[in-house]
């Protein structure tokens, strides 16, 4: 690919000297030993211009979206997507190849490269996951900056979501409490000098009541009753209020308990913040009016009628981008070898789209040969997802996937001892059984053949491990090849030395990336919605058939009416097995998948169908990771984070 389509830069990029030791010492060891980059550096070397970006701290930044005006004629890059096969529950390691192949292609071979992550949630940092910002010496830093707060994004959408969950419950107090013409007077006061006006916060419900009067006065006594009365069934309320902590005792609570309520009790629950419909709309956003007119169109339930009830004939849409105004801008971060880093929205893949904001995909695609993005979970999850969710929302057309498998995980699916989190590895992992690792392979073949289906050519990339044979690695990288189709397979050992451990995994993705392409959806938006659940569950999981709920399928006639069928589907389910039920690995055959609910993010763009008991809030374990978190209070470094 040729440099000179990108944008000149201020200074040349100059990698940052990895300090490697071995053993490899802990994550939080190495990003804090490691020297890091003046962000405004990392800035000028990508080529923004200083009135680009704000500062928070030397070492992270936001990016302005007015970068996209003055690089409007610019060719677009490559676009990587990085996913991996069906997870233990420890992880394969996706984001640490996807930042090791970062740094591969930018500190090592010389090309412009940006990667495009989430943030994490706080939820998994201190439950069982941890951090997400890669590992060993592919890593985003700084280490503890990324891991907890960044530039405040999350907590902009916990003020955001709950302004709504309060805006709803207090609309339906004063509704029962107040006549048509006492709710006219309350939500159009007179002014000083005796006339009304339609506050901000009305424009939405009066243009979808079609009223074009533009004096409140000149309102017929129907239309005051229509505007300013909106009769919230309570039973169909959806949104619930969010928190960005696993705390499972949230999961259901009643509201309208304190002594002026009385009488307004409901039963409601707390979701984590990063399930929220305003998480999934910052990351599918493509601009702050997109945004706004996504918040308006927020449906949180219905009326008594059946009618839709939006954030905009709440009166609150408006205030909710207010919240959300700096938030819309991706932050700039670095890997450990001193490449580039957007880190923009952080939703769960499982319970929501699992990919990392449109606005910093396309900056990225304007300023650096590649985008090497990530979708959460395996293949059947966050990559479905990003093709047909975020793709159709972007426009933008992948070049690659690189599908990442570890021995490890392909030893379970062939029927290896269960992997638990906290506790040691069983022996059949850490040693060599080419049998066992054949017969979990149909998991990683299953998973190339879903990626070919979108028309994208697949590297595979085998994240190495210190206890992982010469015979085992090479048997992965030959039958996916000879049996899976993909391109390439390589074996990768970014964890223990960096880009460099990456380079020939990221000659096989700029091979890769100029091979012809057909990229194509799994199914039309015009299908109904069954036939598009259908679809995901018989191509993507290799279900027999789908069983819906009475709930479900009143739902999908409730949005059929409502005229939301038109969306695409993000089927929440399960990350630890392409079926629904977490216990079974490998290529599962003769299951049925059950739907028992179905919700509308209609702000967002689709329909999410809940598959089995999939639970919108996690839980903490016995032992949190939070144990070991603390500060050291000579030095003032964060401990413990991992």
């Amino acid at each position: 690919m040729s440099a000179e389509k990108r944008p000149s830069a201020a200074r040349p990029f100059t990698p940052i000297q990895l300090k490697r030791r071995t053993p490899v010492p802990s994550d939080i060891e190495i990003a804090q030993e490691s020297d890091i980059k003046p962000i405004s550096d990392v800035a000028a070397e990508l080529g923004l211009l200083p009135e680009e970006i704000e500062f928070f701290g030397p070492y992270k930044a936001k990016v302005k979206l007015e970068v996209l005006n003055r690089l409007a004629d610019v060719p677009d890059g490559k676009y990587i997507d990085v996913t991996a096969i069906t997870p233990t529950p420890l992880g394969e390691g996706k984001t640490t190849t996807t930042v090791g192949l970062s740094q591969a292609l930018g500190a090592h071979l010389g090309y412009k490269v940006i990667t495009a992550i989430r943030q994490p949630s706080q939820g998994p940092t201190f439950g069982i996951k941890g951090g997400a910002a890669g590992g060993g010496y592919s890593q985003v830093i700084p280490m503890e900056d990324f891991n907890l707060h960044l530039t405040g994004d999350i907590h902009a959408i916990t003020a955001a979501h709950n302004l709504v969950a309060a805006a709803i419950d207090v609309r339906m107090l004063h509704e029962s409490q107040a006549t048509d013409e006492q709710m006219f007077e309350r939500l159009m006061p007179k002014n000083k000098h005796g006339k009304r006006s339609f506050g901000r916060g009305l424009v939405g419900r009066l243009k979808r009541l079609g009223i074009d009067k533009t004096d409140p006065d000149d309102l017929t006594p129907e239309e005051r009753r229509k505007l300013c009365r909106l009769d919230i069934d309570p039973a169909t309320i959806t949104w619930r209020r969010v928190l960005d902590t696993s705390d499972r005792f949230l999961r259901g609570v009643t509201v309208g308990r304190g002594p002026n309520e009385t009488g307004h009790e409901r039963e409601t629950g707390f979701d984590i913040t990063v399930a929220s419909e305003i998480m999934a709309v910052l990351a599918l956003t493509t601009g702050l009016a997109d945004m706004r007119e996504r918040f308006g169109k927020i449906v949180i339930g219905l009326d008594k009628a059946g009618n839709a009830v939006s954030c905009d004939d709440l009166g609150v849409a408006g205030a909710m981008t207010v919240l959300m105004r700096d938030a819309i801008k991706p932050n700039l971060m670095q890997t450990l070898e001193g490449t580039p880093v957007f880190v923009h929205a952080g939703p769960f893949a499982n319970i929501a789209h699992g990919n990392s904001s449109i606005l910093a995909d396309k900056i990225g695609l304007k300023l650096a040969d590649f985008v090497v993005t990530e979708s959460g979970f395996g293949a059947d999850m966050g990559m479905e997802k990003f093709f047909d969710i975020k793709c159709r929302y972007s426009g933008l057309v992948p070049n690659v996937v690189v599908l990442v498998a570890t021995v490890r995980a392909l030893k379970m699916h062939g029927g290896g001892p269960k992997v638990v989190a906290g506790k040691p590895l069983d022996t059949a992992y850490i040693q060599e059984n080419l049998e066992l690792l054949r017969a979990g392979m149909p998991n990683l073949l299953h998973h190339i053949q879903s990626a070919r289906k979108f028309g994208i050519p697949v590297v595979v990339a085998v994240n190495s491990f210190a206890t992982d044979t010469e015979a085992e690695l090479e048997l992965i990288r030959k039958m996916s090849i000879e049996e899976g189709g993909a391109v390439d397979a390589v074996v990768s050992r970014h964890w223990e030395f960096g880009g460099q451990g990456a380079v020939d995994l990221a000659k096989a993705v700029v091979k890769a990336s100029e091979l012809p392409s057909q990229f194509q959806f799994l199914y039309p938006l015009e299908w109904p919605i069954k036939q598009k659940i259908e679809t995901i569950a018989r191509e993507i999981y290799g279900a027999d058939g789908v069983d819906y709920s009475e709930l479900a399928e009143q739902r999908i006639e409730e949005y059929t009416r409502l005229g939301f069928d038109k969306l695409p589907m993000c089927m929440a389910k399960t990350h630890l097995s392409l079926s629904h039920d977490a216990t079974l690995k490998g290529v599962p055959k003769g299951f049925r998948i059950p739907i028992r609910d179905v919700r509308a993010s209609v702000g967002a763009g689709f329909i999410y169908p809940l598959l089995g008991e999939m639970s919108t809030m996690p839980g903490l374990p016995t032992r949190p990771a939070f144990y070991d978190v603390d500060l050291d209070l000579e030095t003032g470094r964060v401990t413990g984070l991992f």
